[in-house]
């Protein structure tokens, strides 16, 4: 949807385009901003400003409506190019693959783009450079709720590669809708990896005066530098504010707010550490150093496997075709880990013909325990595995990756049960 006919006349008549900063009067009131690029969700009597509180407002136009140009814009200034490598500093790889956080504002026209080439990821957040020399590449740029199989394959490769090649560290900004998805699936392709692989995101665009990308972005290139741990991990904001920043194992991560800036929580652990505004790090427990060596990614995995939640009224008939069609599947059940005693024929059905299937519990914190109810012991008795309080997203992966990685259906029950990269154990945080 493009500007009314008298809407595009009076822009015309005032010389005005996107980015200028315009005065404009409508209905006896005066608004000052930065003119926004007009979209199909505006109506085509509405000019879009950006305030100088980096807020949008839209604005209807009327045809006694003005329009005054106060400023041109001077063309969107390209970032320093990063130079030769400074002696004595790390060298940290961003792997780009979209999402909120990987935007840049262009400061001609005000509006959020997506970065797209390797220069300007690194210049989007220039302070960067004062931690480690920085390289980077746009693997894809994507919302991450269409990150899939394939996706997770490249990117643990992309890893391996940069590692092998010298990285000290890797950041990946990535969208936070699935980013834990991601995470859990980098854990068990990469292994024992020797180096930090920081995934990171931002709840609010870069436009936002509340924008959460750059202090996550400082704080996960400051724990690759001076951190000293090595395998997969998350950060973002601890707190409304920017004074501290956690650090999650990539298994144990959930987000669990739509919107806020603290949104991720390590379920069932403690968050591997807590990084301040001054970049000092604090950690909860003992990790794995960081090393030399190659960093093998083991990328196998198999796609034929699904996720469930149980709930009341969960009719077998609508899921014994998806259970023996699968070749693994993970139910969240309710409490322990519980589903409704009429679907238990159905999952000794898929047990009998080759399906491994997991239980997890919907609640997050606890753990399941099978061995309490009759329902649960009859669920045993079908062949359902419980694997403790390992989250339902996580088992999902690691379900794929298992059978991939495993000569039969046994061989990845028993992977299943083995913690791996800290997803599942027995120290629980309430």
């Amino acid at each position: 949807m493009s500007y009314s006919e008298s809407l595009s006349k009076l822009l015309a008549s005032a010389d005005a385009s996107e980015g200028c900063k315009l005065a404009v009067t409508s209905k006896g009131r005066t608004y000052v901003g930065t003119m926004m690029p007009h979209h199909d969700f505006s109506a085509p009597d509405i000019l879009v400003l950006k305030l100088k509180s980096g807020y949008n407002i839209g604005v209807r136009m009327y045809g006694d409506s003005e329009v005054h140009v106060t400023e041109r814009p001077s063309g969107r200034k390209k970032g320093a190019p990063p130079g030769e490598p400074k002696k004595g500093m790390k060298k940290l790889v961003l792997i780009g693959t979209g999402g909120t956080i990987a935007s840049y504002v262009d400061y001609r026209t005000g509006a959020v783009q997506p970065a797209l080439s390797t220069s300007e990821m690194v210049n989007a957040v220039p302070e960067l450079r004062d931690i480690a020399n920085i390289e980077a590449r746009v693997l894809f740029s994507i919302f991450s709720e269409n990150m899939n199989v394939e996706h997770w394959q490249t990117l643990a490769t992309a890893v391996s590669e940069e590692i092998d090649a010298g990285a000290d560290g890797i950041i990946i900004p990535h969208g936070t809708d699935t980013m834990g998805y991601t995470a859990a699936a980098l854990s068990f392709m990469l292994g024992d990896v020797p180096k930090p692989v920081v995934l990171v995101g931002a709840q609010r665009s870069s436009d936002r005066p509340s924008s959460d990308a750059t202090g996550n972005l400082m704080a996960s290139a400051r724990f690759c530098v001076d951190g000293g741990r090595a395998g997969v991990f998350v950060v973002m904001h601890d707190t409304h504010g920017d004074d501290s920043f956690a650090v999650h194992m990539g298994t144990r991560v959930r987000k669990m707010h739509t919107s806020r800036r603290d949104a991720f929580r390590s379920i069932n652990a403690p968050p591997v550490a807590h990084i301040d505004a001054e970049g000092k790090i604090e950690f909860s427990g003992p990790g794995r150093a960081v090393s030399e060596g190659k960093c093998v990614a083991r990328t196998g995995m198999e796609k034929k496997c699904v996720l469930l939640q149980s709930y009341p009224g969960m009719d077998p008939e609508i899921f014994t075709q998806v259970l023996l069609a699968s070749k693994g599947v993970v139910i969240a059940g309710s409490g322990l880990g519980h589903v409704n005693e009429n679907m238990i024929p159905a999952i000794k059905k898929a047990v009998d013909s080759g399906t491994v299937v997991i239980i997890t519990s919907q609640c997050l914190g606890g753990t399941t325990n099978l061995n309490v109810y009759n329902t649960g012991r009859d669920m045993l008795s079908a062949g359902a595995v419980p694997v403790g309080d390992m989250l339902p997203e996580t088992a999902y992966v690691k379900l794929m990756w298992a059978i991939a990685n495993s000569a039969d259906g046994n061989g990845a029950v028993e992977v299943m049960k083995a913690p791996l990269a800290g997803e599942t154990g027995d120290r629980r945080v309430a």
